[in-house]
């Protein structure tokens, strides 16, 4: 019961909903912001979770540098942003290589002008009890769901620290914080992870000027969810159901609270876990 992306992003709902076809809050301006989203990309025909939030920044104004391991992909995201008159740039990269990480933060610094608003959209789900799961996966997991978290941080916040001003959005997952149903330690563990790295970074940096959230979605329409969870359609409807408002969430959702989050309509809004998951996570188990 969770939103499962991976490194390339690879969420979404059954369209590329245009923008002018969805609502918007004007006042949630970030013209003037430049953005880096690491798992840009989508896999397939259906929007991800990280080409979302990559619309949404650059829909409120932002210029947008889109990674991911996918190069074409990065290249389509940013292609369809400038497009529809934004601005954006593509890099390819691996979040788990921290030379890669380095060397795309330099790039975006250097052609956006610097980085206000850092997004990290990468992880993965691996089912498996602890006793089924071999070191190697968890590793993989423990990298690309947490260490690559750490590694965009630690690029990304000097030059925030030097403009004095910075947001950054974590996506978490509501496994984070509660029994979901499925089998994935790893996945619960390292979002976990993800929570408390969020909150290390917004209280350390708070007092200069940067800020730090995570959104922690719930069950979001996608379809990694067939490939990582089920394909059953069964139990895909039970998906459905099992939300408070008898829908999975969408892409838009999550990329909508990330664009409140690093907008200054949340200048106060710091070190927050934000479950987005239509009241899931307040129901009892």
């Amino acid at each position: 019961m969770e939103q499962v992306t991976t490194q390339g992003g690879a969420t979404g709902d059954d369209t590329r909903q245009p923008e002018q076809d969805r609502p918007w809050h004007p006042h949630f301006d970030l013209r003037g912001r430049t953005a880096i989203v690491f798992g840009a990309g989508s896999s397939g025909s259906r929007i991800s979770n990280g080409e979302a939030a990559a619309r949404a920044y650059a829909l409120a104004g932002a210029a947008v540098a889109a990674v991911d391991v996918d190069a074409s992909e990065a290249e389509r995201v940013a292609e369809e942003i400038t497009v529809s008159g934004g601005v954006a740039i593509a890099i390819r990269a691996d979040v788990t290589d921290e030379a890669q990480v380095q060397d795309a933060v330099r790039v975006a610094t250097v052609q956006l002008g610097g980085l206000d608003i850092l997004h990290n959209n990468v992880g993965v789900a691996r089912r498996g009890s602890v006793l089924e799961l071999g070191l190697e996966a968890w590793d993989a997991s423990v990298r690309l769901n947490l260490t690559s978290a750490y590694l965009t941080a630690r690029h990304v916040l000097p030059g925030m620290l030097e403009s004095g001003r910075g947001a950054i959005i974590n996506v978490s997952s509501t496994a984070s914080i509660r029994d979901t149903g499925y089998t994935y330690p790893a996945y619960n563990a390292t979002k976990a992870g993800v929570n408390q790295l969020t909150v290390s970074l917004a209280l350390t940096y708070a007092a200069r000027g940067i800020r730090a959230n995570a959104v922690l979605p719930g069950l979001i329409d996608t379809p990694l969810v067939s490939q990582q969870i089920t394909s059953d359609p069964d139990a895909l409807a039970a998906r459905h159901a099992a939300s408070p408002t008898g829908r999975m969430g969408t892409p838009w959702d999550v990329a909508n609270v990330s664009v409140f989050l690093a907008s200054d309509a949340a200048s106060y809004v710091n070190g927050v876990c934000l479950p987005v998951d239509g009241g899931l996570s307040a129901r009892c188990l």
